[in-house]
């Protein structure tokens, strides 16, 4: 199954270190990044858990619950654990789902066959509190992902969602957005009352709309 933009996120239940889990039920209504690791015990990996878990503070204020997932058992997780939270200084305590059988790595497509035919790859996807996909990253297993770009796309879409404006290159929060360009600028001029910036009738900026 290959999931695309849009799409429904799938449930499912699942074994993890923290206990059984309905994916669904964990989300509730929040927003979720679900991501996956080749396997346990692995550098790249560790450091990547440990640096989610100490952006916690960050996801929560978010409204975000962040899982992980790796094809080895919840012992093999609990022992790693232990290692992250030793080397990364840390304590990583959202769950990791024990996906010995690759059923959550195939409803989400997180094998790659021509990269390797049991593990996964280093694939992050974030879900909407209406369970649809946002967003879907993909690294090689070489190569450990950026969560501050995590978190700065999460900002893009929680505001995109809720304002006619999209986010340029490079925005971080608290920059200037680009109004929407079904809307036509002397409706913005009304609806963004910070102001409008039209550098060309499609090219129009306005202060980030959802800050005081």
């Amino acid at each position: 199954m290959s999931l695309r933009l849009g799409d429904v996120a799938p449930n499912f239940k699942a074994s993890t270190s923290l206990g059984e889990i309905d994916f669904y039920e964990y989300l509730g209504n929040s927003w979720g990044v679900l991501f996956s690791h080749p396997a346990d015990y692995t550098p790249v990996c560790t450091t990547e858990l440990g640096k989610t878990a100490t952006l916690k503070e960050e996801f929560a204020k978010r409204n975000v619950k962040v899982l992980a997932l790796s094809v080895d058992a919840v012992q093999q997780h609990l022992g790693w654990i232990g290692d992250i939270n030793e080397t990364q200084n840390c304590t990583v305590d959202f769950p990791i789902i024990a996906d010995e059988n690759r059923k959550v790595s195939e409803l989400y497509d997180f094998i790659h066959p021509n990269a390797s035919a049991t593990t996964t790859v280093r694939s992050l996807v974030i879900i909407g509190p209406d369970k649809t996909i946002k967003l879907i990253i993909t690294y090689p297993a070489s190569t450990g992902r950026n969560f501050v770009e995590v978190l700065r796309v999460i900002d893009s879409l929680q505001l995109t969602a809720n304002y006619s404006v999209s986010t340029p290159a490079d925005w971080k929060h608290g920059e200037e957005v680009i109004v929407g360009t079904t809307i036509k600028t002397e409706d913005a001029l009304t609806k963004f009352p910070k102001g409008v910036k039209v550098v060309k009738p499609y090219l129009r900026y306005t202060p980030q709309p959802n800050l005081n």
